[in-house]
């Protein structure tokens, strides 16, 4: 009996030796399996919390600002048109080291490149203990931010819209990257995604001069590419609000086209966003962003951000490539998406620079008042040649004569108030005429048209548009008396007996002999004439004449 039980127990002992051993053996290998599975225990990651706090000391409660990316503060999300953003952000002590957050800049330092994040490339590639696309994700209703990993590729929405002569225009929405540097923008999205190009990529010049190779040509283009997570860069920094890409190069140091390529297409863009919204501009021009500052702060309540300087890997819900530019001077309601008008356009302007006249109404003379005339001058080419006789014809009329030298239009906002104060506007054709965004409604402009065969050139420039701002319009013709050309060119000349033949020749023909190569010299009886209709419309009628 006892040698029966010492087996057993011997059997029992041997068993577990036997079973210790092969979970010993069996170890290393559930430990492999475990840490190559998709089971691992996922510890979840704190949100830090960030407050862009104003560089004053808040006076109460109520004067505290936190706001993340592209989120105004309560404060300042009432902004009123033009009034700086808030002052650069500084950040808690508990933020996670490395995490690329910023405020945006002051607008006296607008020029450097808003919220140079941590100077990474765009590479797709990350470390082994990050995931690759963590983004920095922002909570509009508190003001945090915090780290999480990509997902599933999202699913976004995407239209790009080449069927226009004037432009071509992308929208995207979803998980939207930028990348100024490399001009390209991102769009990370699902393989079945409604809209996806064939090769992934689409190219284009943010510019509404489309049907002009070679003005497009000096435009920089922007490549946009449809992409899974994993082929797309890591976002340095992340917005809360949409981005349009435009350019401010070719023409826009002229104020005509400033305005027809660049004010008049931006304005329908974004102006439906109520001021949330970045504007991100390529082939920078300093200048050009300095001088309509006052509109871009009144369409944008962030600092624009310099598209070609900057190294950051921006993140935004939705990204609009190129401007809805529909016509010269002009918008077209029904292609516009809120339906706006130049009736519109010129509403925002007089608010932008508190311009105090929305009529023209006709003055009473009995009380000594007279509508006021202002001459708009130039100096190099289609000058007065006889300036003074032709102010002393519009006074001898009965208007106030106010001159608008070509210093004068230097300062915009100042000139906008003269120009408002006026009834009537005359001048050659000429970016000078562009002012006429500023007359108040019923005003009058009369264009001087240079000899030329310049008629449809003129009228479409400025004599159309007139008419959808609600202003009156009186094209004056120069003859071949009128032009200083004739003192050049002897009568027999093909630029008085067959101007088409000069204007077959070339454009670069034409913008020398009949834009920069002739003065006017008016014809005082003929416009004294056209003037004396325009004042007997700007007066009231004398009661005690009947």
């Amino acid at each position: 009996m006892k040698m029966g039980r010492r087996n057993d127990k011997g059997k029992r002992l041997v068993g577990r030796a036997i079973a210790r051993a092969i979970v010993w053996l069996m170890l290393p290998v559930l430990v492999f399996l475990v840490l190559n599975s998709d089971y691992m225990p996922q510890v979840p990651l704190q949100a830090t919390t960030l407050y862009l706090v104003a560089h004053a000391p808040p006076s109460s409660a109520s004067s505290e600002k936190t706001a993340v990316h592209g989120t105004p503060s309560p404060a300042t999300s009432k902004q009123t048109p033009g009034e700086a953003p808030p002052s650069p952000a500084t950040l808690t002590s508990d933020q996670t080291p490395g995490e690329a957050v910023h405020g945006p800049p002051s607008p006296a330092t607008s020029d450097q490149t808003p919220v140079m994040a941590v100077d990474a490339p765009p590479s797709p590639v990350a470390s082994r203990d990050e995931k690759p696309g963590d983004i920095v994700g922002a909570n509009k209703s508190q003001g945090e931010l915090t780290r999480q990993g990509d997902v599933a590729a999202p699913r976004s929405k995407s239209i790009c819209d080449f069927s226009s002569e004037r432009t071509d225009i992308c929208a995207m929405q979803g998980d939207v990257r930028m990348h100024g540097k490399s001009a390209t923008v991102y769009v990370v999205s699902a393989s079945d995604d409604s809209y996806r190009p064939e090769n992934g990529t689409v190219k284009i010049r943010p510019y509404p001069r489309k049907s002009e190779e070679g003005t497009m040509h000096s435009v920089r283009e922007v490549t946009i590419r449809w992409s899974g997570p994993e082929d797309a860069p890591r976002c340095t920094v992340t917005h809360d609000v949409p981005a349009v890409v435009f350019s401010t190069g070719a023409y826009l140091d002229n104020f005509f086209h400033a305005m027809t390529d660049g004010i008049i297409p931006l304005f329908n863009t974004v102006r439906e966003y109520e001021g949330r919204v970045q504007l991100v501009v390529t082939d920078y021009n300093r200048k050009w962003v300095d001088k309509f500052q006052g509109i871009l702060g009144a369409l944008s309540m962030y600092p624009v951000i310099d598209f070609d300087a900057d190294d950051t890997v921006r993140c935004f819900p939705s990204v609009h490539v190129g401007t809805k530019g529909h016509k010269e001077m002009g918008i077209i309601p029904a292609l516009s998406r809120k339906g706006y008008t130049m009736t519109d356009f010129r509403a925002f302007l007089r608010s932008v620079y508190s311009l105090k006249r929305e009529w023209s109404v006709p003055v009473n003379r009995t009380s000594g008042d007279r509508p006021r005339l202002l001459m708009v001058l130039r100096r190099n080419s289609r000058a007065f040649a006889n300036e003074a006789e032709a102010v002393s014809a519009a006074t001898e009329v009965g208007f106030e004569v106010v001159l608008g030298a070509p210093e004068a239009l230097s300062d915009m906002a100042r000139f906008a108030e003269v120009v408002n104060s006026c009834d009537v506007m005359v001048g050659v054709h000429g970016a000078g005429l562009t002012n006429l965004v500023f007359l108040p409604h019923n005003a009058t402009l009369v264009q001087i048209v240079p000899w030329g065969g310049m008629s449809w050139g003129s009228n479409a420039a400025f004599g159309a548009p007139s008419a959808d701002m609600g202003l009156r319009y009186v094209q004056y013709e120069t003859t071949a008396e009128e032009t200083t050309l004739k003192y050049k060119y002897p009568k027999e000349h093909a630029i008085f007996t067959d101007v088409a033949s000069i204007k077959r020749q070339g454009y670069h023909v034409t913008w020398e002999l009949f834009l920069n190569g002739q003065n006017i010299t008016l014809d005082i009886d003929r416009y004294k004439g056209v003037l004396q209709k325009i004042y007997q419309d700007s007066i009231l009628v004398d009661p005690s004449f009947n």
